[in-house]
């Protein structure tokens, strides 16, 4: 299920995400969004609403000790947070001493990280990632609307448009959400 889109521009994540429940069979458009703003950190889920609700509601956002290089702090202090968040709100799965969680993006100072479900942190060098069942036709829209004169905004919306027409587990509707700006 879903189709979750983060693209950079002007220093801002544009985020955009579907609003489907599906397991493949049946299907629900939902209320509660995949995309949270938590402190400075914006979330965008797919894996399991549960999941999104705990990062959205339970996540308590840590700070970054500016010395710290944000690659670190992601890999190490951001993820201890979400672990504990997760096995804390019951998400966390842990089989044969291997922990796994969710897949996730997560914009954080300007930058689009993914979080994979054994909790390693990865950026891409475009300036745009996807996540869900959709990602691959997504990540074909952006790629092909890169060179035009479309906003963020039109282009994650035709993405996710695409998306939703070719994926069985995307639907409207769509939402979208801006991070906050580089200070």
């Amino acid at each position: 299920m879903t189709c979750v889109i983060a693209l950079k521009a002007g220093g801002i994540v544009h985020m955009g995400a579907d609003s489907l429940g599906s397991n493949l069979y049946t299907k629900r458009a939902r209320v509660d969004p995949k995309i949270y703003r938590v402190g400075d950190f914006m979330f965008g889920f797919t894996t399991s609403f549960r999941m999104g609700q705990l990062l959205g509601h339970a996540f308590k956002a840590p700070d970054r000790d500016p010395r710290v290089a944000t690659e670190k702090f992601m890999s190490t202090v951001f993820i201890d947070a979400v672990r504990e968040c997760l096995k804390t709100g019951g998400f966390a799965k842990k089989e044969n001493e291997t922990e796994e969680g969710g897949n996730f993006l997560v914009a954080y100072e300007g930058r689009i990280f993914n979080i994979d479900s054994d909790y390693q942190v990865g950026e891409s060098v475009l300036p745009y990632e996807t996540v869900g069942c959709g990602q691959d036709i997504a990540m074909g829209s952006m790629y092909t609307s890169a060179a035009s004169a479309m906003s963020p905004t039109e282009r994650i919306d035709i993405a996710l448009k695409a998306a939703g027409e070719f994926s069985c587990g995307v639907g409207a509707p769509f939402i979208q959400m801006q991070s906050v700006g580089l200070q």
